[in-house]
């Protein structure tokens, strides 16, 4: 009776939140004991591995669950969370502890997550050096080792259908975002896709500045038939940061004869930008309208359950699992993009390994103190508010003004959401360093920014950069 009252509850859980929250929050858990008391009661007992996460779980989605579970039970059910016992941590790998300087040599020798090795490269050769595969892809790079989440969901659905299907739909298929957050994971992790069902494929991956050196090498040598026929032959082209085309004419009237020949013989291309077509600038317009002739998808930044994922996986694949209250902790600290979550996750590895302890919060505020006093230091909501006043280009004092046109006051409502995300400050607080407004009117501003942000690129696109800003 308890275990099917459990189990119709999660489907029905299942049902009505986001995949990513239930994977992440609800489908861990055991089983409840659901026990009745006196006959208008019933007691739903559930085990919850650490605090943090039954702090969350009681405080995001308790009533709906106690919800959930008394409409089935057709009574009033109360949830009960408790911490499970828990069990003693393997020790960690014994490694003789050599100081200072031999931790940090660890850390740059510590290869990052998903960093494919090059054994047969000598340290003075670059990526682009002949040993790597014709293609340039990194077989490390693949949609099974991509964690998914809402962040990168419209993007990587997009991107399996180009996998399975090249040539057909989304053509161009144009990825933007910041810094760090997956663009280019995506866009390998189609090329091997493709050559693992076709190994004939023709593929070739590059960055836009690999374009341009082609471009004008080729230029020197008066060689443009071999540009075109290396360009114009293939099956797949991926190239990344197409925003360093601008400017150069020569690069982008290539490009163009390159796009224009590929689409006609039904191959396809894949770009990724730190910015949408319509927003790049010194870039012809008949190019950036064929970059927004097929589909255009944003990746943002990761929310914290996609982040505590990442961390989690990333440390799987090093060897190394991370308690998940551990994971946490570095996912609430570290929000920018996945290659800071990455640099973090390196620090607490070399420093878990040379100190010889296990990883748990103190040994990762240990290893992160550096990058945890930076923040500490830098954001603040006077900084907060200054960056933003800068940004949409008005003063700082109209941040705890009574002014209210929307040239103002949205600033100040993104300054206060800014400050909700990025500082430990409470409502009232930041209320308090809005002129003295009342924390209703935080959360309002709050709850707007946020809802606007999921449906407004645009919008959070800005607000991407201004946290990158903060961030230093």
């Amino acid at each position: 009776m308890s275990a099917d009252l459990w189990q119709r509850g999660c489907e029905r859980l299942a049902a009505e939140l986001p995949e990513q929250q239930f994977n992440t929050w609800i489908r861990p858990l055991p089983a409840a004991d659901v026990t009745d008391e006196g006959g208008d009661m019933a007691v739903a007992s559930v085990q919850v591995p650490n605090r943090f996460k039954l702090d969350w779980i009681r405080n995001q989605y308790a009533g709906r669950i106690e919800a959930v579970l008394s409409e089935l039970a057709g009574k009033p059910v109360r949830l009960d969370l408790t911490l499970a016992a828990r069990e003693p941590q393997a020790a960690g790998t014994a490694v003789r502890a050599a100081g200072p300087r031999a931790f940090a040599q660890a850390l740059r020798q510590t290869p990052a997550p998903n960093e494919a090795p090059h054994p047969t490269r000598p340290a003075s050769e670059s990526p682009t050096s002949a040993h790597l595969p014709r293609h340039r892809l990194n077989p490390a790079l693949t949609f099974d080792t991509l964690v998914p989440g809402r962040a990168n969901q419209m993007a990587r659905t997009a991107a399996l259908h180009v996998a399975g299907a090249p040539g057909q739909m989304y053509n161009p298929l144009f990825i933007y975002g910041g810094v760090g957050l997956g663009k280019t994971h995506l866009v390998h992790a189609v090329g091997n896709a493709l050559l693992a069902d076709r190994a004939d494929a023709r593929v070739l991956y590059l960055h836009a500045e690999q374009f341009i050196t082609d471009v004008v090498k080729n230029y020197q040598r008066k060689t443009f038939d071999e540009l075109k026929a290396k360009y114009h032959s293939l099956d797949l082209l991926l190239i990344d940061d197409v925003q360093f085309f601008a400017g150069k004419e020569r690069t982008q009237e290539e490009f163009f004869n390159a796009f224009e020949a590929l689409l006609a013989k039904r191959a396809h291309i894949i770009m990724t930008s730190d910015t949408y077509p319509k927003g790049l600038v010194d870039i012809d317009e008949r190019l950036t309208s064929r970059f927004d002739a097929g589909l255009t998808v944003a990746i943002e930044p990761p929310e914290l359950e996609m982040r505590v994922a990442i961390l989690m996986r990333k440390a799987d694949l090093e060897g190394t699992p991370m308690p998940e209250d551990v994971a946490f902790f570095v996912a609430k600290n570290v929000r920018a993009n996945v290659r800071e979550l990455e640099g973090a996750l390196r620090k607490i590895l070399a420093y878990s390994r040379f100190s010889q302890k296990d990883i748990n919060i103190q040994l990762a505020r240990e290893a992160l103190k550096d990058l945890l006093s930076i923040q500490n230091r830098q954001i603040g909501v006077e900084n907060i508010q200054k960056t933003v006043a800068d940004f949409y280009k008005i003063k700082v004092a109209d941040m705890y003004s009574k002014k209210r046109p929307a040239s103002i006051a949205r600033p100040r409502q993104i300054a206060m959401y800014i400050a909700k995300e990025m500082t430990q400050k409470s409502l009232p607080e930041i209320g308090e360093l809005f002129g003295g407004r009342d924390h209703t009117t935080v959360l309002h501003a709050v709850r707007k920014i946020a809802a606007e942000r999921q449906k407004n690129t645009e919008l959070n696109q800005q607000l991407h950069v201004l946290e990158q800003t903060l961030k230093g």
